[in-house]
């Protein structure tokens, strides 16, 4: 991997498409360097934090033509839109590797264009006026690097990976003949292309909408870094940094990327955190403008415990207070039934019953949904069993979310 990197590096033109004015490269050079000068790898020499943008950009919205062929093509461009926003921090004094989700319905107020949803920023400023909302945003966070990096790239990225194996939790059908968007996937566990793995994600026509999508990215996100992290991934290395070269836009240099990638292929599963910005849904979004209507408290609580970023309250873990959702992989009643038994015997009062999950489970998960790791370590200790997970694929208005696997019911059996 050292060998494909420093080559790479040796050959490799600059990573960024947009020049950024004086202004701009202060904002992100707030911090200093990043990477410490070695003849060896490149190693991270303190926490970096690192804002990914995702966009999807068409034909339609670089001007106002009506479509040449009938419909509108997505563009390699980065310049629109972004779908996606992740604040992810790589921090080496913790070993741990934490992303932050936020929805790109959250609203912001921005000198010059009032109140916005944060999507918007890239499309009216690009990287510099996003990184400037998220940091406003989340307490006044630094933001180190950007990426960007648009719809037609990852699936490239997918493909260069050879793919990724994941459990698609329900059929997804959508038909959009002005953008050519054939979304057709089944329930179940399978192996998903480059085209495949795009569908997954853009797909957000639940009862979530836009949240719903947040949780398959986290979910994309789990399996794409399990998957990358097998020895034999490194063999594709090469292509995966052509891919990055062609295709994203981002003021990280090629040294520092080697070094991000170095901590992450070292990071163990257990300290891969994700969350999501914590907040409520406001509207309907039919007759009225729909947001996700950020939670102050929260964002402090899970700035400073994550992030490191000022203070911030301390969740109360006691079992009166935790708020518990069940989401059932066994099908079987009894076992729920078992559950709620143990969980009342524990002093855990406060739990509901979820939608299934539809995968089925070996291992119970225990889902640390707001990033409170110590809540959940108290209920895996309760129940004997499960995996503790820090991310928010679980139920949205639960503290810890358990979703039940079959580990359980080898526990309970006579």
């Amino acid at each position: 991997m050292a060998g494909a990197i420093l080559a790479i590096s040796l050959s490799a033109t600059p990573l960024r498409r947009i020049l950024l004015s004086s202004e701009d490269n202060a904002l992100f050079s707030q911090g200093g360097s990043i990477t410490s000068d070695s003849l060896s790898l490149p190693k991270l020499t303190r926490p970096v934090n690192v804002l990914i943008l995702g966009t999807k950009v068409l034909s339609g919205d670089l001007d106002d033509a009506p479509p040449a062929l009938g419909y509108h093509q997505v563009v390699d461009s980065v310049e629109g839109l972004s779908d996606t926003m992740i604040l992810v921090r790589f921090d080496p004094s913790r070993y741990k590797l934490t992303a932050l989700s936020i929805p790109r319905d959250t609203p912001v107020s921005l000198s010059g264009y009032g109140q916005i949803k944060i999507n918007a920023a890239n499309l009216h400023g690009g990287a510099p006026l996003t990184a400037r909302a998220v940091s406003q945003l989340l307490n006044g966070v630094p933001i180190d690097r950007y990426v960007r990096i648009n719809v037609q790239a990852v699936e490239k990225l997918i493909d260069a990976l050879g793919g990724v194996t994941l459990y698609v939790p329900r059929d997804m059908k959508y038909t959009d003949h002005s953008q050519r968007l054939y979304i057709d996937l089944k329930e179940g566990e399978q192996h998903l292309d480059g085209d495949k793995a795009s569908q997954f994600l853009r797909f957000r026509y639940d009862r979530f909408g836009d949240i719903g999508r947040v949780q398959r990215q986290q979910l994309l996100i789990r399996a794409v870094i399990e998957q990358a992290l097998r020895p034999q991934t490194l063999l594709k290395l090469p292509r995966v940094f052509n891919v990055i070269q062609e295709n994203i836009d981002t003021n990280l240099t090629v040294e520092e990327l080697a070094a991000l990638v170095g901590f992450a292929a070292n990071t163990k599963r257990d300290d891969v955190q994700m969350l999501m910005l914590p907040g409520a849904f406001n509207g309907t979004g039919e007759n009225e403008i729909s947001y996700w209507l950020p939670n102050q408290r929260e964002i402090r609580r899970i700035m400073a415990n994550h992030f490191e970023q000022g203070s911030g309250p301390v969740a109360d873990g006691s079992p009166q207070r935790v708020r518990i959702g069940i989401q059932n992989s066994t099908g079987s009643e009894g076992a729920i039934a078992a559950l709620q038994e143990t969980l009342r015997a524990e002093g855990y009062g406060n739990f509901f019953m979820g939608s299934n999950w539809n995968e089925p489970l070996e291992t119970t998960r225990i889902i640390a949904q707001k990033g409170d790791q110590g809540a959940a370590a108290q209920i895996q200790l309760a129940l004997g069993i499960g995996e503790i997970r820090v991310e928010s694929t679980g139920e949205l208005s639960s503290d810890i979310t358990i979703q039940l696997g079959r580990d359980w019911l080898e526990l309970r059996r006579p």
